[in-house]
């Protein structure tokens, strides 16, 4: 990887932008993840784009409708949408139907299991689907806003309007609801499965610690927090909301609490999209003006990646390895960067 250098302005700031190999999408990109070496850059409606690293696109069509919701281990990516069907996509650009909803609702959230199984949403039922292929499902309060697996049990968290719910499929009555006021839309353990945290439709994040439900409040944020991301190793949670990337401390038992975060990379701009390196202490983020920086979290040496002019950055990933860079734009501008 090219040496990160402190830079004083931004006039004067490492750039690979000539590095970046350049992929027209022609479609509205909503995410992008890797299967193998190509990256998927999936559209917001029908479509999604297969990229190889030098980039040659194939289009393939996975919905009939809008894609609402994605997630990735790597090996598959599994979408819902407002087909109401649950759709898988591998490697080889096969699309699988995993599963559809009787009613055709909206499939508003998905997620995978390291174990295969994966789960769905549709209004306030969250159904999970295990690697054996047994199917449970479990009503909450009020519509799910986001699903995400433990890293170890199968044990689903479940967003949704004044907390979150706890649930272990493959155990009677073992769900587990986490209170707090408010509307909670995304969801994420840390690594180390001690933290649940929750982004809100308020500027703000939720979390508690598990061991004793500890509240943790998040707070500062101009606008929503859309995206976050865990750094390597799960010390700190990257987040977008600001004109500067949030990193929230959880290398201690408390986590954040009564600590402040690390603000990286201001730039008069929102940022968008964060992804962090799998391997290194290294994130991309992408910001409402187009621009993509590559960030140390050490101490916040960038190198830039894409310039500004353009519409927001909506996508960002690492592929397994941390070799490539995969963005794109609103508008289905976008670029794949080999490090």
């Amino acid at each position: 990887m090219k040496e990160f250098t402190p830079s004083p302005d931004s006039a004067s700031i490492v750039s690979v932008t000539d590095r970046v190999k350049q992929v027209a999408l022609g479609m509205a990109v909503t995410s992008v993840h890797f299967l193998g070496p190509r990256a998927v850059f999936v559209g917001g409606e029908e479509n999604v784009a297969l990229v190889d690293s030098q980039g040659e696109t194939t289009k393939v069509a996975v919905h009939s409708g809008g894609i609402l919701s994605t997630a990735s281990d790597g090996k598959r990516i599994v979408m819902g949408g407002d087909d109401g069907k649950v759709i898988s996509l591998d490697a080889k650009g096969e699309v699988t139907l995993l599963a559809t909803d009787p009613k055709r609702r909206w499939i508003d959230a998905v997620a995978l299991h390291a174990d295969g199984a994966f789960a769905w949403s549709a209004g306030k039922t969250a159904t999970v689907k295990s690697g054996k292929g047994e199917e449970k499902s479990l009503e909450v309060p009020s519509t799910v806003g986001g699903l995400a697996f433990a890293p170890k049990g199968l044990r689903l968290a479940i967003a949704h309007y004044n907390g979150a719910t706890l649930w272990f499929p493959n155990m009677e009555g073992s769900a587990e609801f986490l209170p707090w006021a408010g509307s909670h839309l995304g969801v994420t353990f840390s690594p180390d499965n001690k933290f649940l945290v929750t982004t809100m439709h308020e500027a703000a994040l939720h979390g508690w610690r598990l061991a004793d439900n500890r509240h943790m409040r998040m707070t500062g944020y101009p606008g929503r927090v859309r995206s976050m991301s865990w750094s390597a190793g799960g010390r700190g949670l990257a987040t977008s909301g600001a004109d500067t990337v949030i990193v929230w401390p959880f290398a201690s038992k408390d986590g954040p609490m009564g600590k402040e975060p690390a603000m990286l990379a201001p730039l008069q701009a929102r940022v968008s999209v964060v992804a962090c390196h799998p391997k290194n202490d290294i994130l991309a983020a992408g910001y409402s003006d187009g621009t993509v920086l590559m960030v140390r979290l050490e101490d916040g040496a960038e190198i830039l990646v894409r310039r500004n002019g353009t519409p927001p950055v909506a996508a960002l990933a690492w592929n397994a390895k941390g070799t490539l860079l995969a963005f794109a734009d609103e508008s289905g501008d976008g670029g794949l960067l080999e490090l």
